[in-house]
């Protein structure tokens, strides 16, 4: 019975053992074909992702292309500006008086000499009736000292000469000594008093000369009562009615009128430092006003300020456009197109040729076998649209526009036709 008892336990502990290892065997095996099946499938992947990029470095891409031309046409820029009159003055008064007479207004053509005004200055009137008065007084005592002068002079030939026949009279015993002392002192007071009368002389004259002066100046002022046109122009500003009492005092006084030069016509513009050395007097220039589309009156540079705004780092420069038909006015706000001759050829490529990546800025390039290169390219200015090249192309080479992300170095390209 024992003998049973332990033949049938050790069975049963047999089956428990074999049924408590099946769970991990299965679990093995199904480990061990799901990690076959990750490496065939990542196989397969592999072989696939090599086949596709063997399949994109072998198939030809089509892309746009351009021939890089070097250029030496003057750069075209645009600056906005304003007109100015090539001359333009204030009109302020030289003699204290009254208006009597105003000939012009605002927007009135005027020529050079014409009258504007007129001013009634009685007080210089009167100055310059006494001081030519007064002239004619001294030019008067002038002659009186000249004539007093002539007489002095004879009487000093007259003493001179009988001085001298004294003197042989008494070389021969003739005359005393005395007679020729008394002669001898006598042609010496002569003398003097030709001096005395010429100095008077001298000293008529220069009063003379002073009093002139003065009449030319109150003469002048009263030139100054009729107020002219210093130049043919327009007449911007009038400050002044009929009647009104004026003052010469041009510090702290107003202007009677203002008068502008427009036929010729100053444009003031500021060139930005990346085209200022390039900009000389004489370059062509055309301005344009944004009211007038379409229209466009050509200039030429006259002169430029000779150094930067240390502000704004550019250059201002002026423009001189004929206006002989007085279209455009001082004052207004134009745009100015300058065209500024290169120091140097330069390179311009559009800008969707440009790329950008961690090697920097760059170009693709092909050559002779139609296989892209990429260079390294420094922009020396920035137009928009195109940008010049400063280094890196020379001219003459064929660049790809737009090249894709995907491009890479000595990979064959087709020429797309335009």
């Amino acid at each position: 019975m024992k003998q049973d008892v332990v033949r049938r336990d050790g069975a049963e502990a047999r089956r428990d053992g074999k049924v408590g290892k099946t769970p991990f065997v299965v679990v093995g095996l199904l480990s061990l074909a799901a990690l076959g099946w990750g490496a065939w499938s990542h196989f397969a992947l592999v072989q696939q992702s090599e086949a596709t990029r063997e399949e994109k470095r072998e198939r030809v891409m089509k892309l746009r292309t351009i021939v890089v031309e070097s250029k030496s046409d003057p750069v075209r820029i645009t600056a906005p500006g304003q007109t100015l009159a090539i001359e333009s003055a204030r009109i302020f008064a030289r003699a204290t008086g009254y208006i009597v007479e105003r000939r012009v207004d605002i927007g009135a053509r005027v020529r050079k000499g014409d009258l504007l005004a007129r001013i009634s200055a009685p007080d210089v009137d009167q100055q310059l009736a006494q001081a030519q008065a007064q002239l004619a007084q001294l030019k008067a005592q002038t002659g009186q000292a000249r004539a007093q002068a002539d007489a002095s002079r004879a009487n000093s030939q007259l003493a001179g000469v009988t001085y001298g026949r004294t003197r042989q009279l008494a070389e021969k015993g003739y005359a005393p000594i005395q007679n020729l002392d008394a002669n001898r002192a006598a042609m010496q007071a002569q003398s003097a008093n030709v001096a005395s009368a010429s100095a008077a002389v001298a000293a008529a004259d220069a009063s003379v000369r002073a009093q002139q002066a003065i009449v030319d100046r109150l003469t002048q002022l009263q030139d100054y009562q009729r107020i002219v046109a210093p130049f043919d122009g327009i007449v911007t500003q009038r400050n002044v009615e009929t009647g009104d009492l004026v003052s010469a005092d041009a510090a702290g006084g107003t202007p009677l009128f203002s008068v502008a030069r427009d036929d010729v016509l100053r444009v003031q513009a500021h060139v930005p430092q990346s085209s200022a050395l390039g900009v000389r007097p004489g370059i062509d220039a055309i301005v344009f006003l944004p009211e007038a589309p379409g229209r466009q009156w050509p200039g030429k540079v006259a002169r430029d300020a000779g150094a930067l705004d240390p502000a704004s780092r550019s250059l201002l420069v002026e423009v001189e456009a004929p206006n002989e038909k007085h279209e455009l006015r001082p004052g207004l706000f134009v745009n100015v197109e300058l065209a500024i001759p290169r120091p140097s050829p330069a390179v311009v490529i559009p800008a969707e040729a440009l790329t950008f990546s961690a090697q920097g800025l760059r170009v693709a390039t092909l050559d002779s076998e139609s296989r892209a290169h990429f260079r390294k390219v420094a922009i020396a200015r920035d137009f928009g649209s195109t940008v010049e090249i400063s280094d890196g192309l020379s001219g003459g080479e064929r660049l790809v526009l737009s090249p894709p992300a995907d491009l890479e170095e000595g990979r064959r390209v087709d020429i797309a036709q335009k």
